[in-house]
């Protein structure tokens, strides 16, 4: 899934264009407003917005917006949809949506790699090499 097209904006949209193309959107598919609706329209635009909350989700976020881009710029196709592995559902208070981790996602030496180097990267991890120094 490209969350651009997802949005309906190019990838060098800025945060208030994809703030704007949310809102349009979450407005147009949420699933409080097809409540009346037939079952497979339900379906499809409660599937929409969730896909409209992942794009958004990510790229509102800097460092997510960055994988992501970099993820979907290195020609890895098996690897774009990083963030597909959570899950949808509603928080406990039942007023928002949240992402859950789910069971999606890769393994392997990549993945590995990857958490090792965003942990070492972390800001507590540079004040402790900091202070250790």
């Amino acid at each position: 899934m490209d969350h651009y097209r997802v949005l309906g904006l190019h990838r060098t949209a800025t945060k208030e264009e994809i703030k704007t193309a949310f809102k349009k959107l979450a407005f147009q598919f949420h699933p409080d407003k097809h409540s009346q609706s037939p079952r497979a329209i339900r379906e499809n635009a409660t599937i929409r917005f969730k896909q409209v909350s992942e794009a958004y989700e990510v790229l509102m976020d800097d460092r997510k917006r960055a994988d992501y881009n970099f993820r979907r710029s290195s020609g890895d196709p098996g690897r774009s949809n990083h963030y597909s592995q959570y899950s949808y559902g509603y928080s406990r208070s039942g007023s928002r949506y949240e992402y859950k981790p789910g069971s999606g996602g890769g393994g392997g030496l990549a993945s590995n790699f990857e958490m090792a180097l965003r942990i070492l990267t972390g800001r507590s991890s540079i004040l402790y090499l900091g202070f250790a120094a």
